[in-house]
């Protein structure tokens, strides 16, 4: 039985093995842990981005360890040799202007070396990386937009009730409310089936129409835009910016109190856009000590727009001017 398995067993040769690795993009190392040498394949120098100098040491490698992770990196290598077991080691390297990830593996606790000289791998792992770094940052902006939600619900039945004189008034001007902003939300939402999305100034007045009493253009909230075309992702952007400033006012600003407004002027020349926000009547602001999630968001909202924001923290109420590009806009 024995003769008939070693029979139908794959021999596996060096060169078979090599095409294995070679396939798999896996790099081949080896670390002397007496002399502090260390080994590579030729796809392990191409990985790290260093000359072919056949026998390196780990402090040679070490430099192109990003500073974030050098010396966690060393401890770790340096305590592989008590680990019993596997070990899976994942680092950041600096290659010229580009970032990699690398996943380290092996065995530790000495086991496999052969005279002082342990043996592992090293795979590239950047593309699961930033997958895993795009799903933290979709899961705080969804957690972040979700909170959003709630609080203007909040802020909204505040809204409504100043002005209701019966509990079925309420009921309609906050469900007309309410309407209005699920209309506003499929704004920011990517719309693949449709080539074109409104004009800059259609597009503010449908994602504000919610938190003003009378209408986009003669109550509480007042825009004034040029005619600017706003394509399907840079529309999407845009709203998400609108969003954000309109719940920070009315939990904070203008539109927290019955008698503040909000003006919206958007301006052209050539191919910048400037759009500016302006509140007036509500409570005193004061700057924030450091840039919240929203902040951030918006930040990176505009630079997709090709542009950059400011806000000033007034007596009178913020102002905030948004910078972008024309053409980023229309796309």
């Amino acid at each position: 039985m024995d003769s008939e398995q070693s029979a139908n067993t794959p021999q596996w040769g060096v060169v078979d093995l090599r095409r294995a690795t070679v396939a798999a993009g896996v790099a081949l190392w080896s670390w002397n842990v007496e002399t502090d040498r260390i080994t590579m394949d030729e796809h392990g120098f191409r990985l790290w981005d260093v000359g072919a100098q056949g026998e390196i040491t780990f402090e040679d490698l070490s430099v192109k360890i990003h500073p974030s992770d050098r010396d966690r990196v060393r401890n770790a290598f340096s305590a592989t040799r008590a680990l019993v077991g596997s070990y899976d080691i994942d680092f950041r390297i600096m290659c010229a202007d580009d970032v990699r990830w690398i996943s380290a593996r092996g065995q530790g606790d000495d086991a496999g070396i052969v005279g002082a000289v342990m043996f592992g791998i090293f795979l590239d792992v950047t593309d699961r990386k930033q997958a895993e770094e795009a799903h933290e940052l979709l899961a705080g902006e969804m957690s972040h937009r979700v909170k959003n939600l709630l609080a203007i619900a909040s802020s909204l039945t505040t809204i409504v009730s100043r002005s209701a004189t019966s509990a079925e008034e309420m009921a309609n001007d906050l469900t007309t409310r309410l309407s209005a902003l699920g209309r506003a939300h499929d704004l920011v939402r990517p719309r693949p089936d449709e080539e074109n999305a409104a004009l800059v100034g259609d597009l503010i007045s449908v994602v504000l129409a919610p938190y003003d009493d009378l209408g986009a253009h003669t109550g509480r909230v007042r825009v004034s835009a040029a005619r600017i075309a706003t394509g399907d992702g840079a529309a999407t952007n845009l709203a998400l910016i609108l969003h954000e400033l309109a719940t920070n006012s009315v939990k904070y600003g203008a539109l927290s109190v019955g008698t503040g407004t909000v003006d919206i002027t958007c301006t052209t020349q050539e191919n910048d856009v400037m759009l500016v926000w302006t509140e007036h009547g509500g409570p005193a602001v004061v700057q924030p000590s450091e840039m919240g999630f929203g902040s951030k968001l918006v930040t990176r909202m505009v630079a997709r727009l090709g542009g950059s924001f400011s806000r000033e923290w007034s007596i009178n109420g913020m102002v905030v001017k948004l910078e972008m590009k024309k053409d980023r806009l229309a796309a």
